[in-house]
């Protein structure tokens, strides 16, 4: 048996951790520079454990969605 979310060591404990690894999604994604990333807003879902992250850049805007445990991005969605 594994133990529950609030449990398990996360690897994006705090909000710059994952606003870090939403830019470089998106700079990778998108071919962007990180400086010409904005942050729009920040959400923590307690029950599922995870981030999410908005960001903005030109005209665009996306939502980036990640895992708080694994640390990784599970969706980028752009808006």
């Amino acid at each position: 048996m594994s133990p529950g979310i609030g449990l398990m060591k996360r690897r994006l404990e705090k909000e710059k951790d994952a606003i870090a690894l939403a830019i470089s999604g998106i700079a990778k994604q998108y071919d962007k520079k990180p400086e010409e990333l904005k942050t729009l807003e920040t959400k923590y879902h307690n029950d599922a454990g995870d981030w999410y992250v908005a960001l903005g850049w030109d005209e665009k805007k996306a939502i980036v969605k990640m895992d708080s445990v694994l640390g990784t991005i599970t969706e980028i969605t752009e808006i």
